[in-house]
């Protein structure tokens, strides 16, 4: 596992029982540098007030999301449904800058990406990307937040329960097609790094701020440079006209807008980099030497049913992924993890970085269940019963905390 801080603010003590959750996601934003420089301008408790949304996730179904700020919307647990692509217009978004104005997206064919750290470096266009060469990958998408909420210790940022996550069909050009076009990459490069877009406000630094980040070179084997999501242009919201997408590792990594891509000897001494998206213990300030959040575990969670079901045949839904391997299978328990069964997966197998909905038929007399899931990657890898207690509630794939309590009448 590994993580990073951004400057998101820091929030009061969290509840840690689900019925508070909601109550929570409401009382706090994620705001953090942004905030405090007067960009984001915008009340989480706005949409319960009924607020519409932003503007540049206007398409967006406002019933399927819950809005942190403006720059934070978690797609709801009931929302996740149970098929394998997650709808456009429910996805969750996280964006560390405010996006940048939708002027950029008038000409998406001229968009420019500067490549570097390659022995012919050069700047190309979305259009001569799209004739190097196309391939659509499904994989899911997940900030690395997602589980924030259930630390006791209310670590700083938006309190994420399972939402700030999705499958995505991503198409684009495999970035390994793009290095052999402009003849390899340079000898001595362990990394491959992605700048964003974004603009960066007047008076800051800009490497504080800037969404910027490296990736082990390694990872070039999956990585894409991509200009359509499900069967449709990349929109603004989610990074378009081009965005780095990296299958099976943590959101951040998946720099949206991007305009240079370099293969570098070290990584970025961006704050997002250096300092942020780092785990550490619980009161520790983020550094360089700490792990940083790149690829995701395995892991899974109940969507349906949350709060209530009838007495008698009761089928159990889910989803469950192995992150950067692929999944093995996915077990349920009804009793808080005292007695497991083995659950079916819905739909087909759409590759290692997709996720799995499952479902398992059980009966179920009237009383108290706590439903959890428990998913096994294929190098044998479970996913843990406990989170990984971290000062900025990163990586949380433990089982136990991600069960929800149902009631049979």
């Amino acid at each position: 596992m590994s993580v990073s801080p951004h400057s998101e603010h820091e929030s009061a003590p969290a509840p840690t029982g689900p019925v508070n959750l909601e109550r929570r996601q409401l009382m706090l934003g994620s705001a953090g540098l942004l905030a405090t420089a007067g960009l984001v301008g915008f009340s989480p408790l706005a949409r319960a007030q009924g607020a519409p949304l932003p503007d540049y996730v206007g398409w967006k179904n406002a019933d399927a999301l819950i809005m942190h700020s403006a720059s934070t919307l978690e797609t709801k647990r009931d929302a996740i449904g149970r098929g394998i692509l997650t709808p456009s217009d429910q996805l969750f978004v996280r964006n560390n800058l405010p996006a940048p104005d939708s002027s950029i997206m008038n000409d998406t064919e001229g968009w420019e990406v500067q490549i570097e750290g390659v022995n012919n470096p050069r700047a190309l266009s979305l259009a001569e990307l799209k004739r190097i060469g196309v391939e659509t990958v499904v994989s899911v998408l997940q900030c690395s937040g997602n589980g924030r909420a259930f630390f006791p210790h209310g670590a700083s940022g938006t309190p994420w329960t399972v939402g700030a996550a999705g499958c995505v069909a991503w198409t684009g050009v495999p970035l390994r097609e793009v290095v052999r076009e402009l003849g390899g990459v340079v000898d001595g490069m362990n990394y491959l790094t992605g700048t964003g877009g974004e603009t960066i406000p007047a008076g800051l630094d800009p490497k504080s701020v800037m969404v910027e980040r490296s990736v082990p070179l390694a990872a070039l084997e999956q990585a894409m440079l991509v200009w359509e999501m499900n069967d449709a242009p990349l929109p603004l919201a989610h990074g378009g006209p081009v965005r780095l997408v990296i299958p099976g590792y943590y959101g951040v990594n998946n720099v949206k807008y991007v305009r240079r891509l370099a293969f570098t000897a070290g990584q970025t001494d961006a704050n997002i980099q250096a300092s942020g998206y780092r785990v550490r213990e619980v009161g520790v300030p983020g550094s360089p030497d700490q792990p940083s959040m790149w690829e995701m575990p395995v892991k899974s969670w109940v969507t349906s049913p949350l709060t209530s079901a009838t007495a008698g045949r009761s089928l159990i839904y889910g989803v469950a992924f192995g992150g950067v391997h692929g999944l093995a299978r996915v077990e349920v328990s009804v009793d808080g993890g005292n007695r497991w069964a083995e659950a079916r997966f819905l739909g087909p197998d759409l590759g290692r970085f997709a996720w799995r909905p499952f479902v398992l038929a059980t009966e179920l007399a009237p009383g108290e269940y706590r439903l959890v899931s428990r998913a096994t990657d294929d190098r044998g890898q479970v996913q843990p019963e406990e989170r990984t207690d971290n000062e900025r509630g990163y990586g949380h794939n433990g089982w136990k905390d991600h069960g929800v309590t149902v009631t049979v009448a």
